[in-house]
């Protein structure tokens, strides 16, 4: 039998009265002394169905005074006291909540879930501890639900400290002491900044004779590489491996960016090939950082030996890889050698960014390498990149003295084909492409051409 649960007495308009006991008279026959209301599942489904939760809220209400000794189904409470948490009406949430004497543990979670979200953990603080003092908690609060509360105070600086209290005494309330709870205070503190008491809750992990976990390790590097200590981090790395830890990816991920960011490539390479070795087989995501690191250096050629070694290690290139090696490559005058991984990537079914194409072809005409610059938008074309006004723009400036006959043959492709026309708004090409196609088709017919 569900447990009767006391809601404050009101006085309810009589119209909403009878629309609730005329909305079950198929199902019920009312007496005069008892008015029917419909069983308390039909009132579930009411309640659910409604999208205001004050008047779900005011089912509720309606209900219980109009039938005191048919008590609702907990579920109902569950139902509105959610709906009115998520739609921010926190004090109602609350004041249902206390109604209940011993709300599940599903419910709490969710509950304190949304008072963090409309910033007031301390309503979730408030409701844990009057769970723990009520005469029907008679066993301690599970650990999930405990992890919530802390989320739910983590997630509001200001509350940190509390926070901190509780995972401190939270054997004094018959929660256990675990790692993963530890885990969410580490990242709050690393979080806001303060990656001192984030190192003394992982160091207080072996004080309460616990482990940490990959987890651990991974936030507390992260915090380090923030603070762009990343030696520290990397002895961190090693005391993980020592103790027969494997690194997850996304350890690895932050170390290679830091190491990159700090210059410190060697090492970063090194890490990178040493992945593997110690169980965890790089991704497409860690080549790239590296390559990302060589190229902001200016070491092309170690970037270059990246990426042909990728193939072997079960890794292939993608758009990315290609692209940053293009740049960096067109950044430093080596034009050429990017066209050749242009036309590696364009072999392999991969299409550049409009980007790419134009860093090689303002690198040609830079050098008056024209004829490299047509074939770099050639296939631009084919491929089915719309090209820039800017690379017209440098096309007309170095081929229109030199090869008239070359340029004409790439803009009339343009101009006789509809998407290119409206992609390349060429009308707009330094004097305009449109005019001069003009011009010289008149100049021609003066001069006999």
């Amino acid at each position: 039998m569900a447990p009767r649960i006391s809601l404050p007495r009101k006085v309810f308009p009589l119209s909403f009265s009878s629309r609730l006991i005329s909305s079950s008279a198929a199902d019920h026959q009312a007496t005069p002394s008892r008015p029917s209301i419909g069983s308390p599942a039909r009132i579930h489904k009411l309640i659910a169905a409604q999208s205001d939760p004050l008047l779900a809220k005011e089912i509720v209400e309606v209900a219980s005074s109009l039938r005191p000794d048919l008590p609702l189904h907990p579920s109902s409470f569950h139902s509105v006291i959610l709906k009115l948490a998520r739609a921010g009406h926190l004090s109602a949430a609350s004041a249902l909540l206390r109604c209940l004497p011993s709300p599940s543990p599903a419910l709490l979670s969710s509950v304190f879930l949304a008072f963090s979200r409309h910033r007031r953990p301390d309503l979730a603080l408030s409701a844990f501890r009057r769970i723990l003092s009520s005469p029907s908690s008679s066993s301690p609060p599970r650990p999930k639900l405990f992890r919530r509360l802390l989320s739910a105070l983590a997630a509001h600086p200001s509350s940190l400290p509390v926070a901190l209290s509780l995972l401190k005494s939270s054997a004094s309330f018959g929660v256990p002491d675990s790692v993963r709870a530890h885990n969410v205070l580490i990242h709050a503190f690393a979080r806001s900044g303060n990656v001192a008491v984030a190192y003394s809750l992982f160091n207080r992990i072996f004080t309460v004779g616990l482990a940490p976990d990959v987890t651990s390790y991974r936030i507390l590097m992260q915090a380090l590489c923030r603070k762009s200590q990343v030696g520290t981090a990397n002895d961190l790395l090693d005391d993980m491996l020592n103790k027969g830890y494997v690194p997850d990816s996304l350890t690895y991920t932050t170390l290679l960016n830091s190491l990159c960011r700090k210059k410190r490539l060697h090492e970063a390479y090194k890490m990178l090939c040493r992945m593997k070795v110690r169980g965890c087989n790089p991704d497409i995501i860690h080549y790239n950082t590296v390559i990302v690191g060589f190229c902001r250096e200016g070491r092309l050629l170690d970037a270059c030996k990246v990426i042909e070694d990728m193939p072997d290690h079960g890794c292939l290139p993608n758009l990315v890889s290609y692209t940053t090696l293009i740049h960096g490559l067109c950044s430093r005058g080596l034009y050429d050698q990017g066209h050749g991984y242009l036309e590696v990537m364009v072999g392999k079914g991969l299409v550049p960014h409009f980007s790419v194409f134009h860093a090689l072809v303002k690198g040609f005409c830079s050098v008056g390498k024209v004829d490299e610059a047509c074939r770099v938008l050639e296939t631009m074309l084919t491929k089915g990149v719309a090209p820039h006004v800017e690379t017209w723009d440098l096309l007309v400036a170095g081929v229109c003295d030199d090869d008239r006959e070359k340029l004409e043959d790439c803009v009339r492709k343009v101009v006789n084909e509809e998407e290119w026309r409206r992609s390349t708004r060429h009308i707009q090409v330094g004097c305009g492409l449109e005019g001069y196609m003009t011009r010289r088709s008149r100049a021609g017919t003066r001069n006999g051409y």
